[in-house]
């Protein structure tokens, strides 16, 4: 099994949709990927046809090697847990990735969960629009009217993709992707954790050092009581709930900013472990993942399959995948905090993003690209 079959089965679109080298997958190989990741509609009526595919040619080309760059995938995650609780839908992660015009080169950014933006009308769930933080796009997009407690995920990912577009200027995502953070635990220990190196201190308020949930308290910081698990600086290599607990964590120097890059640095992390070694020689150890796959994404190639894009993003590696961070700041209003913003430099992201020249923008603004 070559390299580019153990990444596009293991991560399928989990590193939102990069591909590995000398790819040569079988034909079942494709299916069983392209079953285990649930595709459904994510982004709705569009107001632009999906390309046609090229006139195949004599041999039939490999599924996906019509599919041209650049391409631009809207990423979200989600806290279920809260959901299981009676907690509404939130929009908890939001990355963008941008693949080049030569599908050799990605670029992985984050946009704030508290942003302030603003988020347009939206019939199917009967919102009127408001300027509000990023995370209750998915909210009001999920709402069902006439069912308070029910809430619909891919409807809410519509209005979510909308606002960011809006803010972004993008004005059209080639395929987006949801990612449980639940199913993250058991996909990362399907592929046998991460190596990940840890940056700053980080103390977690969820787990104890033994990956116990700490116990709730209502007069406790952050509402937790009990010893806490902490991540020294330095590599580490990390199990799933020890890499999701990691990536989580908010109360920190630099609060959300510093969380949205260990996030981009554990996608890293998952795509560096799988091309490292071989890790789906084992039967078992394939469904395992397949498994664990079909529990952590949701996905919507607009009309192509995951296989597709696994084929036509073959080319990246990790040393491809450049990992970019935004600065902002808090806004407020009368002393009260409403949300964050980002620095003016994004409107020169976004930009060149759009021009597909994110690889000159990235070597002019060096400190914005997170090394590792």
């Amino acid at each position: 099994m070559t390299r580019s079959t153990r990444l596009f089965i293991v991560l399928g679109l989990a590193l939102a949709l990069v591909g590995g080298a000398a790819y040569a997958a079988v034909q079942v190989t494709r299916d069983r990927v392209d079953e285990a990741i649930p595709q459904v509609d994510l982004f709705g009526p569009s107001e632009e046809p999906s390309p046609s595919p090229s006139p195949s040619a004599s041999p039939t080309p490999p599924a996906g090697a019509d599919i041209k760059g650049p391409l631009n995938m809207l990423i979200l995650g989600r806290d279920t847990r809260e959901e299981q609780k009676g907690s509404p839908a939130h929009g908890d992660v939001v990355m963008i990735l941008h693949i080049d015009k030569d599908l050799t080169g990605a670029y992985l950014t984050s946009l704030p969960r508290d942003l302030v933006v603003d988020i347009p009308a939206f019939a199917p769930s009967r919102f009127r629009g408001e300027r509000s933080k990023l995370t209750h796009a998915l909210t009001y997009g999920a709402r069902v009217p006439g069912n308070g407690s029910k809430w619909n995920i891919a409807q809410g990912f519509q209005l979510l993709a909308k606002t960011v577009s809006k803010y972004t200027g993008i004005a059209r995502f080639d395929a987006g992707a949801v990612i449980s953070f639940g199913g993250y635990v058991r996909l990362i220990n399907a592929i046998g954790g991460v190596d990940i190196y840890v940056d700053q201190k980080v103390v977690s308020i969820h787990r104890r050092p033994d990956g116990v949930h700490r116990a709730t308290c209502g007069g406790c910081a952050h509402g937790y009581s009990g010893p806490r698990m902490t991540y020294n600086v330095g590599t580490r290599h990390m199990n799933g709930w020890m890499a999701l607990d990691y990536a989580r964590q908010r109360y920190i120097t630099g609060s959300d900013y510093a969380r949205q890059r260990h996030q981009r640095q554990l996608m890293k992390a998952m795509l560096t472990k799988v091309l490292s070694g071989d890790l789906l020689t084992d039967p078992t150890k394939l469904d395992e993942v397949l498994g664990a796959l079909g529990e952590t994404f949701t996905f919507d190639g607009r009309g192509r399959k995951p296989s597709e894009f696994a084929y036509a993003l073959r080319n990246i590696r990790p040393a491809n995948l450049t990992l970019v961070g935004l600065p902002g700041s808090g806004v407020y209003s009368g002393g009260a905090y409403r949300g964050e913003r980002l620095d003016p430099v994004q409107a020169t992201y976004f930009t060149a993003l759009r021009a597909d020249k994110l690889d000159a923008w990235t070597k002019s603004h060096p400190k914005l690209v997170n090394l590792r």
